[in-house]
């Protein structure tokens, strides 16, 4: 199973990363991007082995405002066949979470809700 984490925060890429180890998932079949940039290039790179589970934040590099990075990673990487079976689930403390997750007919979850919980709530990401 081949996840990528996308966060601009090294210490949520790092929360997730231990989370997904503490479920049993090995390292080396986890990837990081810092921005949605970074994301885009990496999933285009890998079109031909596409990542099973995207986790992406929402609020990471303002470039694309009106929309936040997040938002216009999942739309980005939606128009790719080779990822519509890819499980993306927007984790965020953003207001909107679960409007623009359901926009976009991705999973989430709240990043409040994650420190209060323990790994297994990874497990609707799969």
């Amino acid at each position: 199973m081949k996840i990528l984490i996308v966060d601009d925060s090294t210490n949520w890429r790092r929360f997730h990363r231990n989370n997904l180890k503490y479920l049993g998932i090995n390292d080396s079949d986890i990837t990081s991007a810092d921005c949605a940039y970074d994301a885009l290039s990496k999933i285009e790179t890998s079109i031909d082995n596409p990542y099973d589970v995207i986790l992406t934040d929402l609020q990471m590099e303002s470039n694309f405002l009106p929309k936040l990075a997040g938002e216009w990673l999942v739309e980005q990487i939606q128009t790719f066949d080779e990822y519509k079976n890819a499980k993306i689930t927007i984790i965020s403390a953003c207001e909107d979470i679960k409007y623009i997750a359901r926009k976009l007919k991705v999973n989430y979850i709240p990043k409040p809700k994650l420190i209060n919980s323990d790994a297994q709530i990874y497990k609707q990401c799969f």
